[in-house]
């Protein structure tokens, strides 16, 4: 199974795909998508994250993903503005008819380092960790490889629950 990992952001949205077999969790690729930061419309700003996003899917063609969840902060337009690209971070995957997991900052960090407020260099080393010999592109691609080595692990943890209900209602 392949996994998209998105950690949306307008200026640098990140991504970053897995492959899954079994137990085992290879790198399959990583980058970051830009938009620039000094062309005022946003509206260009958001349809350049969404082409260069679906070129991505159409690339590595996942077979599900995960976007993590905003992070709000005091700045409201700001925090607005990153809901967009996150709006296009959910809009990309349902366009190509995959179902889109959702986590918090916190159960990535928890899932991947083992604490909930770790650090993006305690995030980055983990990611290296999972996934020997990658090259991340930059901190917003290591964050999309936690969320979607978060989401293995979530799916692998839900497809066992469901087997073992079953196994126990027969």
């Amino acid at each position: 199974m392949r996994v998209i990992g998105i950690d949306p952001g307008l200026r640098n949205l990140g991504w970053g795909v897995i492959a899954v077999n079994g137990a085992r969790i290879t790198h399959v690729a990583n980058g970051i998508c830009h938009s620039d930061a000094g062309d005022g419309n946003l509206a260009r700003r958001l349809c350049s994250l969404h082409t260069q996003l679906t070129e991505v899917f159409r690339e590595h063609l996942p077979e599900t993903a995960a976007v993590e969840h905003t992070f709000v902060n005091k700045d409201a337009v700001a925090t607005l503005k990153l809901g967009q690209a996150r709006g296009i971070a959910l809009l990309v995957p349902a366009q190509f008819g995959l179902e889109v997991g959702e986590y918090a900052p916190n159960a990535v960090k928890k899932t991947v380092v083992g604490v909930g407020h770790a650090a993006k260099v305690q995030i980055d080393h983990m990611v290296r960790l999972h996934l020997p010999g990658v090259r991340i592109a930059g901190p917003d691609a290591a964050d999309a490889l936690a969320v979607a080595i978060c989401h293995a692990h979530h799916c692998q943890s839900s497809g066992r629950l469901q087997a073992a209900l079953q196994r126990a209602a027969e």
